[in-house]
């Protein structure tokens, strides 16, 4: 199953990303998508504080770390794979992160695209020429239909 949306700017961002982490559950799997500033590391802040990470901990891109763990109903898990290449997923074991019982977000996901595990949703974003970014959400097994029909209902 798959969803487009527009996001207007940072608030439509943040918006999205706060509205999943209110839903999703221990076990999830969230693998971001998109170039270079379209919004990944902002769509994880939504996440984050949607997920109850409280505000006074900071939500960085973990680019140089590779991982960052955050406290919140459940653990957030925030993984970056711009800097990885081949089977260094597996030889750092950020692979392990898949199976902690948290929510685990992946950035640059279609780096391991064939090594991440089904069911996750895919969020791949793209920057608009005019303004804004388009957010395509793709369900990868069953799991997020419901999820899907929500999203459409909410951002109608």
């Amino acid at each position: 199953m798959e969803q487009t949306i527009f996001l207007s700017g940072p608030e439509d961002t943040d918006r999205l990303g706060r509205w999943l982490g209110r839903r999703l559950a221990a076990g999830t799997l969230l693998a971001l998508k998109g170039d270079l500033g379209a919004g990944k590391t902002s769509l994880t802040q939504g996440l984050a504080r949607g997920l109850g990470v409280p505000d006074g901990c900071p939500v960085v891109s973990p680019t140089f770390t590779l991982a960052n763990e955050y406290p919140g109903r459940v653990p957030l898990y925030h993984l970056d794979l711009y800097r990885l290449e081949g089977d260094e997923l597996f030889e750092a074991g950020l692979d392990e992160y898949f199976f902690r019982g948290g929510v685990c977000v992946v950035e640059w996901a279609e780096k391991a695209e064939d090594d991440l595990p089904a069911p996750r949703l895919e969020i791949e974003l793209h920057v608009e020429s005019a303004g804004g970014r388009r957010a395509v959400l793709r369900s990868i097994g069953p799991d997020f239909e419901d999820l899907m029909k929500d999203l459409k209902s909410e951002w109608a």
